[in-house]
């Protein structure tokens, strides 16, 4: 970390600024944005988390918005020690190292996690009905923006592929049809990246939330698709329905409001789940493309499979969607093993 001006000037921050003795500073954790993450240890042993937000390419007013948003809800996001909004330095409580998935990998009790991971989205979503009006919306065009992500980045930069007018109008149509879908969905709170990897393990109330700052309000199908088909871990169609009926029997549970949210009946709050996770999806194999050819990020390469076959499974399941399922099947699918072998080649070179 020599010849880090960004570090450097966090290091005074925390020496002149707020007279903290830090006796080291070291990188914790790595992520999709700009942000970086440091540990900062104290004389006393205790640590905590300096997030380096880059002015002009990241929010920390919005961070810190939706962060007291989030503490009203009653779910538990690291406290805010400190902040220099104008150099974009934030001082958290250190949440630990142990996320959601380092203990599933660990062989922590899968229906443990799930369910604790579970009841705080139900929590989120029962009581933040008038936080969440004060969100930005999950609309047409943020719905459809996502989407082209996959066109553009996915297809054209991966796969090195020219889409043709009729592949491109399958596309459209899709698109338009995964829209008008989560849009008929009853809006909550949405973090907007509740997966595995963004839950750490505690103590206490756990888990502890992270990584929530681009919450907009949204369907209420979007998170719960996000835990439950994780781009970063996988479960077998029946173990993930009874984890959505886990769920929406929370939701029934929480009253009038709650029944609203868990839908007319298993089937439509299953279809609300399955499509706005296919929009997800579609989105993240755009997003993980763009984070390799444009920033350099290899590591989300290995989870690009798992997202496509999540993509696969879901379109072969509606009829309306027939048209994508089989471009994805005779199109991208034959395409896709040799254009993660040529990213990989290429990041092994460091080209």
């Amino acid at each position: 970390m020599t010849n880090d001006p960004r570090l450097s000037e966090a290091r005074r921050w925390l020496a002149e600024d707020l007279k903290l003795p830090v006796t080291s500073l070291a990188r914790a954790s790595e992520d999709a944005s700009f942000r970086r993450y440091f540990r900062a240890a104290l004389p006393d042993g205790a640590t905590r988390i300096l997030m380096d937000a880059p002015p002009g390419l990241e929010d920390v007013e919005e961070f810190l918005r939706v962060t007291a948003l989030l503490e009203s809800c009653g779910v538990h996001v690291p406290h805010v020690h400190a902040t220099d909004t104008g150099r974009g330095f934030v001082l958290l409580e250190d949440f630990g190292g142990t996320h959601m998935l380092t203990g599933l990998n660990a062989g922590l009790d899968p229906a443990r996690l799930y369910s604790e991971a579970l009841a705080t989205l139900a929590r989120l979503q029962l009581q933040g009905a008038a936080a969440s009006q004060q969100l930005p919306a999950y609309d047409q065009a943020v719905l459809q923006r996502e989407m082209q992500l996959m066109p553009e980045w996915f297809c054209a930069r991966h796969l090195e592929m020219s889409l043709t007018a009729r592949q491109r109008q399958v596309l459209e149509e899709a698109f338009g049809f995964l829209e008008r879908e989560a849009l008929s969905q009853p809006l909550v709170f949405v973090h907007r990246d509740y997966h595995s990897r963004n839950l750490m393990l505690l103590p206490e109330r756990s888990p502890g939330v992270i990584d929530y700052q681009d919450a907009l309000r949204g369907p209420v199908g979007y998170d719960l698709a996000s835990i439950l088909k994780d781009c970063y871990v996988a479960w077998p169609r029946a173990r993930v329905e009874e984890w959505v009926d886990e769920f929406r029997a929370l939701l029934v549970a929480g009253g009038e409001q709650g029944r609203h949210l868990a839908g007319s009946s298993r089937g439509e709050f299953l279809r609300w789940f399955d499509l706005i996770g296919l929009q997800r999806h579609i989105k993240v194999l755009g997003i993980f493309a763009r984070l390799f050819w444009r920033d350099g990020k290899s590591g989300y390469l290995a989870d690009l499979p798992r997202v496509l076959d999540y993509v696969r499974d879901t379109a072969q399941g509606f009829a309306e969607l027939a048209p994508l399922a089989r471009f994805v099947e005779t199109q991208l699918v034959p395409r896709f093993d040799e254009a993660n072998q040529r990213a990989r080649a290429q990041a092994g070179s460091g080209a």
